[in-house]
């Protein structure tokens, strides 16, 4: 006599922390208390004086708690999630690190983004870069994973 439970198979969601992913979870959860705890205190003490660089340092931190949580979470939807959140990580980088270098003085003070994270050893470029990487790889891996399955 079979139960219920015997019956019913979960499926996990595919890690995507496995191999290199892990580091990229140990980066962006450090990007994460490092941006989260300056913004927080930045916004706390002084936020008169650059309303707009503490709030993205904000932003930033937000966005790398949740493309943090989307790799630990694992499966398809975590994986398109992540992308979405690091493309447009890497588009703030970008436009942000871009304005600094045009002009200095469009931020009176520094954010997480200024100088293309010149402030993070230029981690807030290269890391939407290397987990956009990632992530691509690990879908093409599945790809290759289930064509290998599938049967006529």
């Amino acid at each position: 006599m079979t139960t219920v439970e015997e019956n019913t198979v979960e499926e996990k969601p595919k890690r995507l922390i496995s191999g290199p992913g892990m580091l990229l979870v140990w980066f962006y959860g450090v990007m994460v208390v490092g941006a989260v705890s300056r913004s927080v205190y930045q916004i706390a003490t002084e936020f008169d004086r650059a309303p707009l660089a503490y709030s993205l340092s904000a932003v930033a931190g937000v966005v790398y708690g949740f493309i943090t949580y989307s790799l630990i979470r694992g499966g398809e939807r975590a994986r398109l999630a992540a992308q979405a959140c690091c493309a447009a990580e890497l588009a703030g980088v970008l436009v942000v690190g871009t304005l600094t270098v045009i002009d200095s003085s469009a931020f009176p003070d520094a954010t997480v983004w200024s100088y293309y994270g010149a402030g993070y050893i230029f981690i807030p470029v290269l890391l939407p870069l290397s987990a956009l990487y990632w992530l691509r790889k690990n879908r093409t891996a599945d790809a290759g994973d289930t064509a290998d399955t599938v049967t006529p």
